[in-house]
């Protein structure tokens, strides 16, 4: 498995790490903050999901894991059916109850 979500395709992404460096007097580059390539990886969680009638595990994002959710709690039809919705409605309901 890739680190490339299911649905929306999200997956890694690479920049640069700097920190702000203030110039110093006596020239520009002398101190010059230091910039280094890195990866941003995507919040991917393991979900198993229903597929043509099989269980299946793919990784999903946590903002399509959201909308799933969110689409469960208000009755719409998700565009991805999970294996196992009543799992997560019952913790967000215990989160809930725990605040």
């Amino acid at each position: 498995m890739a680190n490339i979500c299911f649905h929306c395709g999200k997956g890694v992404l690479y920049g640069r790490r700097h920190t702000h460096h203030r110039g110093v007097a006596g020239g520009r580059w002398k101190k010059r903050a230091p910039k280094t390539r890195r990866i941003f990886l995507p919040n991917l969680q393991k979900v198993t999901i229903l597929e043509k009638g099989k269980e299946k595990r793919v990784k999903l994002c946590t903002k399509c894991l959201k909308r799933i959710k969110k689409d469960l709690k208000e009755g719409v039809k998700p565009f991805l059916q999970l294996a196992y919705p009543q799992l997560y409605l019952k913790k967000q309901e215990e989160k809930k109850e725990t605040k």
